[in-house]
């Protein structure tokens, strides 16, 4: 009499022995994969507004090939000119803060927010707006545009 619970079937190859086999090759591809795509999704940047960065995107926009104190500067000049200079230089104070390696840039990005006040408010105007951000390089810039 043939006892099926003392013998496995067909030479080793039991049910549970196919699955584990199965198991044992698929579950690390599904790993190595999973891993690769969670890493490739974490935005490694730093920065909180910008878009998660995949792998799979080639494709960048201007925004994203520019340097950050390039991305600050305009941004600034944008808002210098649809508010005023004095909230432009309060966010260029507060974006230093907040990145200190903006820090070196700070100066140049002052003095041509100077220099875009005397374009669109006038030498006097502009002048009016000048604050020690950046070790007065806005009213530096004021300057350097009455030229």
């Amino acid at each position: 009499m043939k006892h099926s619970t003392n013998r496995q079937t067909r030479r080793g190859q039991g049910p549970a022995r196919r699955i584990g086999r199965s198991l044992a090759f698929v579950l690390p591809v599904v790993l190595v994969l999973s891993g690769t795509f969670a890493v490739a999704r974490v935005n490694w940047s730093g920065a909180s507004s910008s878009p998660v960065l995949t792998a799979a995107s080639g494709a960048s926009s201007r925004a994203d090939a520019q340097a950050p104190q390039h991305v600050l500067r305009d941004k600034l000049l944008v808002e210098l000119q649809e508010e005023n200079p004095g909230v432009a230089l309060t966010h260029l104070q507060q974006a230093v803060n907040d990145r200190p390696s903006l820090a070196k840039h700070c100066a140049s990005i002052a003095r041509a927010l100077g220099k875009a006040a005397v374009r669109v408010y006038g030498p006097t105007r502009a002048q009016s707006y000048a604050r020690p951000v950046c070790d007065t390089s806005f009213a530096s810039g004021v300057t350097t545009a009455n030229r």
